[in-house]
């Protein structure tokens, strides 16, 4: 296995891969090609790759000087549990290294995955979402 974990500005990242990765997680159904391709134009995002096949991608949204969250963290079901996943985050971490304060949601059970790369939990703060 021959792994690369680079940002989109360093190896082009196409819809198609990152819907292959969404199906086989069994995320976004409802997303089209069209659409992923206009997130990637405008998100920092990074890749892992195994050769020519994307096996990990990860995404920030920001506002590129003080926020970002970093969202769609996702790695091939065959890779899970290999450190990918920790890797594939420290790599867009590291393209977020201006930004001020970076933050994610996660399901409880991912709390110690995403500590491994310094997040830490918050008690004072609570999420809210509404979906249109």
């Amino acid at each position: 296995m021959k792994l690369e974990f680079l940002s989109s500005s360093e190896r082009e990242i196409k819809a198609t891969d990152v819907i292959r990765l969404y199906k086989d997680a069994g995320w976004w159904e409802e997303r089209t090609e069209p659409d992923i391709d206009k997130m990637l134009k405008k998100e920092i995002s990074v890749g892992a790759w195994n050769h020519q096949t994307l096996i990990g991608f990860a995404r920030a949204v920001t506002d590129g000087q003080f926020r970002a969250y970093v969202e769609d963290v996702v790695i091939h079901s065959d890779f899970q549990k290999t450190g990918i996943g920790t890797k594939l985050v420290s790599k867009l971490l590291d393209e977020l290294s201006h930004i001020d304060v970076i933050s994610l949601f996660c399901e409880e059970k991912l709390i110690p995955f995403y500590e491994k790369n310094n997040f830490k939990s918050s008690k004072s703060q609570f999420v809210l979402h509404r979906k249109g």
